[in-house]
């Protein structure tokens, strides 16, 4: 591991910036809004794919600079298994250090926490 990030949110904080379309629209990407909207768009989740930009923008070093909270999407597998897609800027930023991501997800009825680990492809 080259690097750790980890993000802690209130589930009502997200339940409330979720009756913005332009919230919406600014934080998630369309394949998550995709997933999202799959399973009727449950704050948990929502709140869940905010932590991991924020735990991502940790891991990076960077805070939320230099790349859109769009470009870093929280995913699932047919699984369950969360995964981190990344575009434009997030993803020249990691391909630049080398790095691949790896994410862990989990949530109570009150918050939601991610926290993503940082690891050179080389290893």
């Amino acid at each position: 591991m080259i690097a750790l990030g980890i993000d802690l949110l209130e589930i009502d904080r997200i339940r409330r910036s979720l009756e913005s379309p332009r919230f919406c629209s600014r934080v998630f990407g369309p394949q998550e809004l995709e997933q999202l909207s799959a399973r009727g768009f449950p704050p948990q989740s929502a709140a869940a794919c905010f932590c991991a930009k924020e735990a991502f923008s940790k891991a990076l070093g960077t805070g939320v600079r230099g790349f859109l909270l769009t470009e870093v999407q929280l995913l699932r597998e047919p699984s369950g298994r969360p995964y981190l897609s990344l575009s434009g800027s997030a993803l020249r930023l990691a391909e630049e250090r080398g790095w691949r991501f790896s994410v862990s997800v989990t949530h109570t009825k009150q918050y939601a926490a991610v926290v993503v680990a940082a690891e050179s492809k080389g290893e």
